[in-house]
């Protein structure tokens, strides 16, 4: 079957034809031809993309499900196929389930459960064993099995000698060690970002520096140690600052930033509605123009959904004891193209694949199919309707986004 995509814009800062509205033909594999206009009478199904964009399928690094152990948040086929829907080739799976992804075998397990499923799914494994920040997991072995990254989630290394000989360890490789930004001294059992509108509300509270002086530390460890660190959900401006100046210095450092964090501040929580409880905590405006500002000159390196299901017994609930995290596939062009437009969105979106060693898409001939058909004009509500999500726990629920993915393209090697 052979598909022409007619006037479509190209948008992909790796391709020759980027930003140029071209006519691409395609088989069940691979592009055939990208030309001003290809005249072809004999083609299986045409598509009217004059008002749409076509590039690389989006790539997320860090996307929840729940299987195994919990699967009443989302399965790992839903879950798939809500991330093929939502204009995803590839996502990184972190290893929070119960077991947690803390073995070679079980990295194994989800590489052979998604190797059908419509998208490319790479399993994160647990940096420590059992995720309790005590001893080192057999990073080397799961990495051999198909690990990506280790990470221990939203738990923070507190233990600064285990992430300096985790760092050591894992160049013999090129592992990747995720690191989350929270001194949890500090931060304790905080609810909110620390400000005049939370102070308001009578929740405990997190101030910036929680987040920044763990980042001080982990950059000051690779300065030491070498290797690859990488520092998700970066959402202060101290933060941003950090990583700038340590990426002058060459350390071979990458961030990403949440797109509720893009979009939203602590502005939000004046109703307490549990929606926007996330971990880290919805910042100030100073932060949030900052994080966007982070993007633009490549400090942050890519945007992540951070999506987490959450079973609405865990949401419903008074805002103090209501589980973090919101899904964010299904809504995430959207936010970011109305926040960012369409070229840093699709370039953050798409461009970060190689931090892990993955092999980025490009829009060229002879390119095996891993692309996204996107209308960047369309206005609408997101909606419970626009939700493929097991659970609804939505943190964009009513707000007016802009911009759809339309198809996804991808033909798994």
């Amino acid at each position: 079957m052979t598909t022409l995509y007619r006037s479509v814009q190209i948008i992909d800062p790796q391709s020759p034809f980027n930003g140029q509205v071209k006519d691409i033909l395609c088989d069940e594999k691979s592009i055939l031809s990208i030309e001003d206009k290809i005249e072809k009478t004999d083609v299986s199904r045409v598509v009217e993309a004059n008002k749409y964009c076509f590039s690389p399928s989006f790539f997320d690094s860090q996307v929840s499900f729940g299987e195994p152990g919990f699967e009443e948040r989302e399965s790992l086929a839903n879950g798939c196929e809500t991330a093929f829907q939502s204009g995803f080739g590839t996502i990184a799976l972190m290893p929070n389930t119960q077991p947690v992804v803390d073995q070679a075998s079980l990295v194994r397990y989800l590489l052979q459960q998604t190797q059908h499923l419509p998208v490319e799914v790479h399993p994160i494994g647990c940096f420590t064993q059992g995720m309790q920040g005590e001893h080192m997991a057999e990073l080397f072995d799961m990495y051999h099995a198909g690990s990506v990254a280790f990470s221990d989630d939203t738990r923070a290394i507190d233990n600064a000698n285990l992430l300096k000989i985790g760092l050591q360890y894992v160049q013999s490789f090129g592992g990747v060690i995720y690191s989350f930004p929270k001194q949890t001294q500090i931060a304790r059992n905080a609810q909110v970002n620390e400000s005049y509108a939370t102070t308001k509300l009578g929740l405990k509270s997190q101030p910036s520096i929680a987040e920044s002086l763990q980042i001080a530390r982990d950059l000051h460890i690779l300065e030491y140690t070498g290797g690859k660190l990488h520092i998700p959900l970066v959402s202060t401006k101290e933060s941003v600052d950090l990583i700038r100046k340590s990426k002058k210095q060459g350390l071979e450092v990458s961030c990403s930033v949440s797109v509720h964090h893009l979009y939203f501040t602590d502005e939000a929580l004046t109703e307490f509605d549990s929606a926007y409880k996330v971990n880290p905590p919805l910042r100030s405006e100073n932060d949030r123009l900052a994080l966007i500002e982070g993007l633009k000159d490549g400090t942050i390196d890519m945007i992540t959904t951070d999506h987490r299901p959450r079973e609405i017994e865990a949401k419903k609930v008074e805002f103090e004891h209501a589980a973090y995290g919101s899904i964010g596939l299904e809504s995430c062009f959207g936010a970011c193209n109305k926040v960012l437009g369409k070229e840093l969105s699709i370039e953050k979106l798409t461009q970060s694949r190689q931090v892990f060693g993955l092999k980025t898409p490009k829009v060229a001939v002879g390119e095996a199919l891993n692309f996204t058909l996107i209308d960047t004009e369309k206005s609408y509500v997101f909606s419970e309707d626009h939700i493929l999500s097991s659970n609804k726990n939505a943190i964009f629920l009513d707000e007016e986004l802009k911009g759809k993915v339309v198809e996804t393209i991808v033909v798994k090697s």
